[in-house]
């Protein structure tokens, strides 16, 4: 979802009838008496028993308010929401605001209705937190779990009930912006997360002031976008579907999700926004979906440009197709009602929509306590609270996946001089990511402050910036929003031998190199992956000092890094860390904290290996892992297949090493179970937490099988020297797929087990499923 202009839009231009002529009938007023009185069932009964079909399909509009109007109470919105034509609002921020509007529905409505108040809190509100995918690299679920409840406990004072988050598209292209947003390749792991997110948002009284309702999106296989471009078409079959991309999706809806929005891209030759067997068949009748659909913004409108009809027929396709509520494009206000007259579509059929919008308003507790999320005094103690600031530190660090470290540069030790270079070294814009909604990046710390204050002041920390993002300023200036451009207007070799100056004398050159921001998120997809040439002009000139180099790279999104790790002897990924980013990255540079985070999404060697995930078919031409080039078989000429760092990889400062995998059995019946255990040892210096991983393989079935699939992770603390035993217990549910009539089955024959610290690097031992 974003701000957009749209030509197909279709804003109803009703006559703006005076608040004073608007007829209030009190008797018809909700009450009380009867909120206390009746069941929720009863009183929605109620209620929709004195709604008007107008009023229905108010329910049924989410405008974005956009923060234009200095006085609310007389703003456009608010004379809508009078006249009973708005169901929600979002992009109104600040309990004020939200509190005089929200008076406005409760008060000089006909009917009383409350609004429900939507925005995309998406890892952090006040206290930012570092983006999902970087969340899901510390495979700590309870993680996760905690950003969504203080993200909630902030929001939520806020004003705010329903946040548009958890993102949980599976994808295998680096290419797509919105990788960030999610929790990368595999769908075993999204699933986890997409759990703990609802967990942590929704907790176990969705009426609760400390919850918001979350919304799963994007419904559905919005991830998959051809070439990795934004809004594309998503073109494969329901078994791969069903099998590498929806298990995120369902398993949100197995944890209680209150609402679930829809996607922009078709799948089968449909948009989602109008698929019944995405929204009504698996959703709904399989998976028992009860909660409420959201359009995404302006997705139903959007389906004219698909080819599929006029503004009546995309509105009328999305309402029987399942979708509720549509996202400020009007289109619902303008059509249903001359659809209904013209019986296109029947009362019954809005009926539904409103109800399951009015139960998730009576489940938030709008109807008993409507300004209840607007709380001044409770979110002066929530934002940016010592806990939350401390939170933010802790996680961010845990987030940070540790690429290359030759020779253990890392962690910095005996330095008396410490460089700092690169375009995002001393950036406090860049440090947050995307989907922050005011200025309190200004008050952030950059790597180098931090970094300084970490060493102490017997060490010396310099600075240059020695680069621009990219050589382009038009292309710099395109990309990048909201007037966060640190562009300067001094020329390459200017910026270079400003760096090459600080560099000397220093014990350490760290590379502060990547992206900004604005380079990963909507609408920033890239068709190449490699790093900008004017940061490559400044790593060649400060590799030639022979000075070590860390790269510390910022990025929303995996990069191509192929020549850089020739370059550097250590390389810490960072992601976009948030609040407490900078500290964070001084913390694991200094050795205050040991990196333990592992990728949940490959990088690739080259940008034209994209699309690139581990869980791939295996061709009838194989080629042979790590193997040059081999004519005839399924290959490059000048690429390696691998990855440069594999799913499940990542360094600590410790070393660990697998013995072999043993079974307690080497067969199992429907009904059973096998044991697989390993011993994992520290065979470094220092004390670590290594997250060991279990994959399977089903070596023959009806369905051609992916080479490996994830089925279990476990985080095992070790001291130096010591050894641990790690058990998994696998059933017949890990060994289950989607065959070719979508029916979930298990297969008897022979299955591989594989455990190991990444992907790539197993031990393996087989069974038999009986």
């Amino acid at each position: 979802m974003k701000f957009l202009k749209s030509s197909v839009l279709f804003i109803s231009m009703a006559c703006i009838v005076p608040v004073c002529s608007i007829a209030r009938e009190k008797s018809e007023r909700i009450t009380r008496a009867e909120i206390e009185q009746k069941s929720a069932d009863e009183f929605i009964n109620g209620l929709m028993s004195r709604m008007t079909v107008d009023e229905k399909i108010g329910q049924l509009n989410l405008p974005s308010y956009g923060n234009v109007m200095p006085n609310p109470k007389k703003s456009e919105i608010a004379s809508r929401i009078v006249r009973g034509e708005v169901g929600g609002i979002f992009n109104i921020f600040g309990v004020d605001a939200i509190r005089q509007l929200q008076e406005v529905a409760v008060k000089e409505s006909r009917l009383g209705i409350p609004i429900i108040v939507g925005a995309d809190i998406c890892n952090g509100y006040k206290t930012v937190f570092p983006i999902p995918l970087g969340l899901s690299c510390s495979w700590k679920p309870e993680n996760i779990e905690e950003v969504a409840r203080i993200s909630a406990k902030e929001v939520g004072a806020d004003g705010i009930c329903w946040t548009y988050s958890p993102m949980v598209d599976i994808s295998h292209d680096a290419r797509w912006g919105r990788v960030k947003e999610g929790a990368g390749e595999d769908p075993f792991l999204g699933g986890i997360m997409a759990q703990a997110w609802v967990r942590g948002y929704q907790g176990n009284d969705l009426s609760a002031d400390t919850t918001l309702m979350a919304c799963v999106k994007h419904y559905a296989l919005y991830g998959a976008a051809e070439a990795g471009r934004d809004y594309n078409t998503v073109d494969m079959s329901r078994v791969t579907a069903m099998n590498y991309y929806m298990r995120p999706y369902q398993a949100a809806v197995e944890a209680g999700v209150g609402s679930i929005m829809t996607s922009f891209n078709e799948f089968e030759s449909i948009p989602a926004t109008g698929n019944t067997w995405l929204l009504n068949d698996v959703l709904r009748k399989q998976w028992g979906f009860n909660g409420f659909v959201v359009s995404d913004f302006t997705a139903i409108a959007e389906m004219v440009n698909h080819g599929i009809g006029n503004s009546q027929e995309v509105g009328v396709k999305a309402l029987k197709a399942g979708v509720d509520m549509d996202m400020i494009a009007d289109c619902y206000h303008a059509v249903l009602k001359k659809s209904l007259e013209e019986g296109k579509i029947t009362e019954a059929e809005i009926d539904s929509a409103c109800r399951r919008i009015l139960i998730a308003k009576y489940q938030l507790g709008l109807f008993h306590d409507p300004y209840k999320y607007c709380n001044p005094k409770r979110a002066a103690k929530e934002f940016l609270s010592v806990n939350n600031v401390s939170a933010a530190r802790r996680i961010a660090a845990e987030s940070f996946v540790l690429l290359k470290n030759d020779n253990n540069l890392l962690p910095l030790k005996g330095c008396r001089k410490v460089a700092v270079v690169g375009p995002l070294a001393d950036s406090k814009a860049n440090m947050a990511g995307s989907w922050k909604y005011d200025e309190q990046t200004k008050s952030y710390h950059g790597l180098v402050e931090d970094l300084q204050e970490s060493l102490g002041n017997g060490v010396e920390v310099v600075f240059a910036k020695g680069s621009n993002l990219v050589d382009d300023s038009v292309y710099e200036a395109n990309f990048t929003d909201q007037n966060r451009s640190t562009r300067d207007d001094r020329s390459d070799e200017q910026l270079i031998a400003e760096a090459l100056k600080v560099a000397e004398g220093a014990d350490v050159i760290i590379a502060a190199l990547g992206e900004s921001i604005d380079m990963s998120g909507e609408g920033a997809s890239r068709a190449i992956l490699e790093m900008p040439q004017t940061q490559k002009k400044l790593l060649d000139a400060i590799q030639k000092t022979g000075k070590p180099i860390v790269m510390v790279l910022f990025t929303g999104r995996p990069l191509a890094l192929q020549s850089e790790e020739k370059q550097v002897n250590a390389i810490l990924n960072v992601w976009f860390g948030g609040t407490e980013a900078g500290a964070a990255i001084a913390d694991v540079l200094t050795g205050k904290v040991s990196p333990t985070g592992k990728l949940t999404m490959s990088f690739p060697r080259v940008t034209g290996q994209c699309p690139i995930y581990y869980n791939h078919k295996m061709t009838g031409r194989p080629m042979s892992p790590d193997a040059w080039y081999t004519r005839y078989v399924s290959n490059y000429i000048d690429v390696l297949n691998e990855p440069l760092y594999p799913f499940g990889y990542g360094l600590s400062y410790t070393t660990y090493t697998y013995g072999d995998v043993s079974l307690n059995t080497n067969s199992m019946d429907a009904n059973g179970k096998i044991q697989a255990s390993v011993i994992v040892t520290n065979t470094g210096a220092q004390d670590g937490e290594e997250i060991v991983q279990l994959y399977l393989r089903d070596i023959v079935r009806s369905i051609t099988p992916p080479v490996q699939e994830l089925k279990g992770f476990k985080r095992v603390a070790l001291k130096a020297g010591e050894s641990k035993k790690v058990t998994f217990d696998i059933d017949v549910d890990m060994l289950k797929f989607y065959d070719s009539t979508l029916d979930y089955v298990a297969e008897p024959g022979e299955f591989q087990v594989m455990i190991g610290g990444n992907s790539k690097e197993v031990k393996t031992a087989s069974f038999t499923l009986k």
